[in-house]
């Protein structure tokens, strides 16, 4: 995949305000369709970045700036809804995923939780964030209810290990959305 140029701001010459540097990385399927809603909605003045195991989904992202994690570990295809496979995935990657963030103030990361790349490689994302220097902001949303104890399980554990990497989590339920 493209890698972009990290992206760099400088201050308006009529301004000494400085610009903040802002990403907003979606990870796995789940946050790969919250970034393509961002930017269809036409958010700017951020930089938009697509983080997945499964390549053919990360070419249907819009995100300028994509990131093939697990390339070796799963040969292209998902995580198989395993965590552990997701975390792997962004480890393995894990200079790619400094390289794209290296500059940012802040990182926004977007992941659906209760899958294999969302859940687990979030976590991942957000450490490195934190070491490059960027305040580090969770946004995931947990399954609906119908979606099983499983793929619950799984997301709280995933929203467990976020919390303990990001600055701060703010965590939907898609029940909420049915209301």
């Amino acid at each position: 995949m493209a890698e972009a140029a990290p992206l760099r701001r400088t201050p308006r010459p009529d301004s000494a305000a400085y610009l903040a540097v802002i990403r907003v990385v979606g990870v796995g399927g789940g946050g790969l369709n919250a970034v393509n809603r961002m930017i269809e909605a036409g958010i700017s003045q951020v930089e938009f970045i697509a983080v997945n195991t499964d390549i053919q989904q990360l070419k249907t992202c819009e995100a300028p700036v994509k990131v093939h994690i697990g390339r070796e570990l799963t040969q292209g295809l998902g995580s198989g809804a395993d965590p552990e496979v997701g975390r792997q995935a962004a480890e393995e990657a894990s200079d790619q995923i400094k390289h794209v963030l290296r500059g940012s103030d802040m990182v926004f990361i977007a992941a659906g939780e209760g899958g294999g790349t969302g859940s687990g490689a979030a976590p991942v994302v957000s450490r490195i964030a934190r070491e490059v220097g960027a305040l580090a902001v969770g946004i995931v949303t947990l399954p609906f209810r119908f979606e099983g104890t499983r793929r619950r399980a799984q997301a709280d554990d995933g929203v467990d290990q976020l919390r303990a990497a990001c600055d701060t989590v703010i965590v939907i339920p898609n029940d909420r959305l049915l209301e």
